[in-house]
């Protein structure tokens, strides 16, 4: 299909875009500008939790077996900008916290289907998804670049911006190649909409693993995700929300290497060191905050695109290569219920309740007690990993196995 790759990297720019407008700022604008505690910004984090249990996963059934995903695609993102419109006015936990949870539902299904979307047209997904996927890296520098050169960090801003955002992408939607549902699928029952044939995987012992770390390794990304900007702010870094983009910037160059990476690494060994970044690179938030140690805080955040790549974007690739086709978009909806969804859940809960008491009186944090937490967390669960993580074939490079090893 002609300019396919194009027309699926503008589609992932948009996305991330929009993700990125609010997201690493809304902890900001949360503590600072409405006051909130960090309880409730863990909270309000979680929502993105709640919304990955709930409806990724059914969306992906749906997907493969009723609708075109472009289609859905396309009425998620126009409904998700209207609701954000609805966010931005909101000022007080008791409304502001539902309405994103509102949103998150319509807004979390987007990263699934379209993986899945990607998947079902790209010839080699090895070589050629990392190319497409860096237009979501870019447009989340992108954004961050734009909230933070225009000093909206704190504002209710980014949120009228994604959501401006979200209606020219639910109208490209409709341009994207048609995906239709899968056919032959069978008699329909419940069991095959509530998805149960994609229990059948769970026969490896090194999937179960897979998946067990996918999900705790969401403790410590929360931290991340969640309350790393105002750590930045608080600590007195200018252009915050700008900085932070070094880490997508490095995620692209990552990106770009992964597939050469692919060809002589095993997986196993790629995620293992994801993993353990995710753990140490809180260690250099602990104590980069201290005077002349602050390039630790730099160097932290460009591990960005080690810790997201060799964890999130190799393991969807790992899942695509071990699922049969018709299970692709319930594969990769499952996946998202259960880490940014499940994992995340508690991890957002955690993390609010760490920096909670973590809070002094004057509003100030305690950050070098708060980082130690994640960092012990990401690097016990690269241990797990790295024990337990050990399927029975050995994946040769550039191969595309159909079955779970």
């Amino acid at each position: 299909m002609p300019n396919l790759k194009a027309r699926l990297w503008i589609m992932f720019f948009l996305q991330f875009f929009i993700w990125g407008s609010w997201y690493v700022t809304l902890g900001t604008y949360l503590l600072k500008t409405l006051e909130f505690s960090g309880r409730e910004v863990g909270l309000v984090y979680g929502s993105t939790a709640i919304a990955a249990t709930i409806t990724p996963f059914f969306l992906g059934v749906i997907a493969d077996r009723f609708f075109a995903a472009e289609k859905l695609l396309s009425l998620l993102h126009l409904a998700g900008g209207l609701v954000l419109i609805l966010a931005s006015q909101m000022t007080s936990f008791l409304w502001f916290y539902p309405t994103l949870i509102l949103y998150t539902l319509l807004y979390m299904p987007t990263f699934a289907l379209s993986t899945a979307l990607s998947f079902h047209h790209l010839k080699d997904i090895s070589r050629d998804f990392p190319m497409v996927r860096v237009g979501g890296t870019l447009g989340w520098i992108f954004a961050g670049l734009t909230i933070s050169f225009l000093n909206l960090e704190a504002l209710a801003t980014p949120l009228q911006i994604s959501a401006v955002a979200s209606f020219v992408l639910g109208i490209y939607c409709l341009r994207l190649p048609h995906t239709p549902p899968q056919a032959n699928q069978g008699k329909m029952n419940f069991s095959k909409l509530m998805g149960g044939e994609i229990f059948t995987i769970f026969a490896s012992t090194s999937f179960v693993v897979l998946i067990g770390c996918l999900i705790l390794i969401r403790v410590p990304e929360s931290f991340y995700y969640t309350f790393v900007n105002p750590f930045l702010n608080e600590w007195g870094m200018t252009n915050a929300a700008a900085k932070m983009t070094l880490g997508q910037m490095s995620e692209v160059l990552i990106m770009l290497v992964l597939p050469w990476l692919f060809i002589r690494l095993r997986i196993k060994w790629i995620m293992a060191i994801g993993l353990f970044l995710w753990g140490f690179r809180y260690v250099l938030f602990a104590f980069g905050m201290h005077p002349g140690w602050s390039w630790m805080l730099y160097i932290g955040i460009l591990m960005h695109g080690i810790t997201f790549n060799f964890t999130t974007l190799s393991a969807q690739i790992y899942i695509d290569r071990h699922v049969p086709a018709r299970l692709k978009s319930t594969a990769q909806g499952f996946v998202t219920q259960v880490t940014n969804g499940i994992g995340a859940l508690f991890g957002t809960y955690i993390a609010g309740e760490v920096v909670t008491q973590f809070t002094l009186p004057d509003g100030s944090h305690q950050w070098t007690e708060i980082w130690l937490i994640p960092a012990a967390m990401g690097m016990s669960i690269a241990l797990i990993f790295i024990l337990f993580f050990w399927p029975k074939k050995k994946e040769a490079a550039g191969t595309s196995p159909t079955t779970i090893p």
